[in-house]
């Protein structure tokens, strides 16, 4: 066999064994070590590549920007800035019609440019938001997709794990990646709040009652500025030490989490204990990206040996598809591929593959990731896999709305998405604005 016919055998052996349940690093570990055996006819070859390939992966000093932001995004949950922002934004639209909706939006968004990860979004603000609207008239169905919709924003407003991850993939600066999000992640918000607006008029039944709250005490300037106060501080920190040139993404990443740290000793919502299972957390969750980049390492050399990312670019230029062409059948691979595979996944496993064709089209690498992330973010929400419904699922305490309402409710949020998606893939400049 040739090495083109080894790579696409190993590409589905490796998509099989994640079928029948094997951790993705594992099955792209082991795809790449038989692939290089059969290539080279040397199992020692196939070990070296394996030894070396791992250490190469992660001995950098930029992958340290993984555990720092992921500390960052723990020790921010910890302290209870999502239910602040939460607070505020709904005094501020509260006279709205569909205000805690836009409220949750909002908070949503500001709480994604101090975390990084969507689910921690999703599992905040069903416990902060859904009770809330539930309480003034919202359907159960429109409180939570507004959660599961606004929960994206955690991966696409910096700073973001999936970006992380994308960096390291494509070969891209992590700062250039966080500063392209942004203007993509404020027209999302955008874009949600319109739908929430003409949902609340053209379609009642879906929104609900939506009454307006009354009768509450209202926060002083000084008590919002208080809340809004280590928010801003962390942006500040973190995004504009980036775009200022004073540091690169992994001294903000060390930055941010002292931030981080200070903030929640102050609000004293830190004792050893907690301060314990964060650490352990973070460990857990570095130790797990480690072993994604490790085997999408492998991987990445296991197709460029075998030839198969060469063969594709030959292959998708003589088809005549043109740049939209690809890019249009590439984005619907990569939501239909959502639908079943988790994001991380999605970008190990299409990435190598992927991103040779899109240079030999001469695709800006930054945009690229940018459109990849939004078209990733979508199977968040999306049947029969969609993990931020499953997380608001896990962390409702409402047995009245079932998983089905959920994903119906997340439903509008997917079409906004889409028109994001289709935005930014004829406005290539909207993501390179500061980047």
């Amino acid at each position: 066999m040739s090495g083109v016919e080894i790579g696409f055998l190993s590409i589905a052996g490796m998509l099989a064994l994640i079928w029948f349940g094997m951790h993705i690093a594992v099955a792209l570990a082991l795809a790449s070590f038989v692939g290089v055996w059969l290539i080279r006819g040397n199992p020692q070859v196939a070990v070296s590549m394996l030894s070396q390939g791992a250490s190469d992966a992660i001995a950098s000093h930029v992958f340290a920007v993984v555990p720092l932001f992921v500390l960052m995004g723990l020790l921010v949950g910890i302290a209870g800035i999502g239910k602040d922002a939460f607070e505020v934004a709904n005094q501020g639209l509260r006279r709205l019609k569909g205000g805690l909706g836009l409220a949750t939006v909002v908070a949503n968004a500001i709480f994604a440019a101090i975390t990084g990860i969507s689910i921690a979004s999703a599992a905040v603000f069903t416990q902060v938001a859904v009770p809330e609207m539930l309480r003034y008239g919202y359907t159960g169905r429109f409180a939570t997709g507004v959660v599961a919709g606004s929960s994206v924003l955690g991966m696409l407003i910096p700073p973001s794990l999936l970006m992380i991850l994308y960096a390291f993939l494509a070969g891209v600066s992590v700062g250039d990646m966080f500063l392209a999000g942004i203007v993509p992640g404020l027209l999302l918000v955008i874009i949600y709040s319109i739908g929430i607006m003409v949902m609340v008029r053209v379609w009642p039944n879906f929104v609900g009652e939506a009454r307006i709250p009354e009768g509450r005490a209202l926060m002083g300037l000084g008590e919002m500025a208080a809340k809004l106060l280590p928010i801003v501080v962390l942006v500040a920190l973190v995004l504009g030490g980036i775009y200022g040139g004073f540091f690169n993404a992994t001294d903000a990443g060390a930055v941010g989490a002292a931030g981080a740290l200070l903030i929640a000793l102050y609000k004293r919502r830190l004792d050893r204990k907690k301060l314990w299972q964060v650490l352990v957390e973070t460990g857990h969750i570095t130790v797990s990206v480690s072993f994604l980049i490790i085997g999408a390492s492998l991987y990445t050399r296991m197709l460029a040996l075998s030839g198969v990312p060469q063969y594709l670019v030959q292959v998708l230029q003589s088809a005549g598809l043109g740049s939209s062409g690809f890019l249009t059948a590439y984005s619907i691979l990569i939501i239909i591929l959502g639908c079943f595979i988790d994001s991380s996944s999605i970008l190990l496993i299409v990435l190598p593959l992927m991103l040779p064709v899109a240079m030999g089209f001469d695709m800006n690498l930054i945009w690229f990731g940018i459109v990849t992330i939004v078209a990733v973010e979508i199977g968040l929400l999306t049947p029969p896999f969609g993990i931020s419904v499953f997380v608001i699922k896990s962390s409702l305490q409402d047995a009245r709305i079932s998983l089905s309402d959920i994903f119906i409710g997340a439903s509008p949020f997917v079409v906004f998405m889409l028109v994001l998606l289709v935005i930014l893939a004829c406005f290539p400049s909207l993501s390179l604005v500061f980047a």
